[in-house]
């Protein structure tokens, strides 16, 4: 039953990554790079539909909106663009993770946090 799930969330995890290839691809018509827009958009924003701080219904969004929006995505596109961008996303999760884009990013997110602490803490010592 672990190694079932495991396999799911991998899968999960891969169609995912199609799904945000899918909303930039030419050969997709506009309703479906829309709602493959979305479903990714939606994945991989904090703000959800139900906050998760919420006991049990806070997770339960994330965990039947998110795959059925994958579903709905790979039910409209062809299958040979899916296989495509399947394959493509397969060889993009195991290729191993750039630690020092990852500090770069984190570093600009507390650059701009401080940034508007900064602004906000002159705005609020004027007024």
């Amino acid at each position: 039953m672990f190694a079932r799930l495991k396999r799911w969330a991998s899968n999960a995890r891969r169609d995912l990554y199609a799904v945000g290839l899918i909303a930039r691809d030419r050969r997709v018509p506009w309703y479906t790079k829309t709602l493959a827009l979305l479903v990714a958009g939606y994945a991989l924003s904090p703000l959800d539909v139900i906050p998760d701080f919420i006991p049990i219904v806070g997770f339960v969004d994330d965990v039947i909106l998110v795959p059925l929006g994958i579903l709905a995505v790979i039910k409209l596109v062809p299958a040979e663009i899916l296989r495509e961008h399947r394959e493509h996303a397969e060889r993009a999760i195991h290729l191993p993770k750039n630690r020092a884009g990852g500090i770069v990013l984190l570093c600009l997110w507390l650059a701009a946090v401080g940034f508007s602490a900064w602004l906000a803490w002159r705005f609020l010592r004027k007024g």
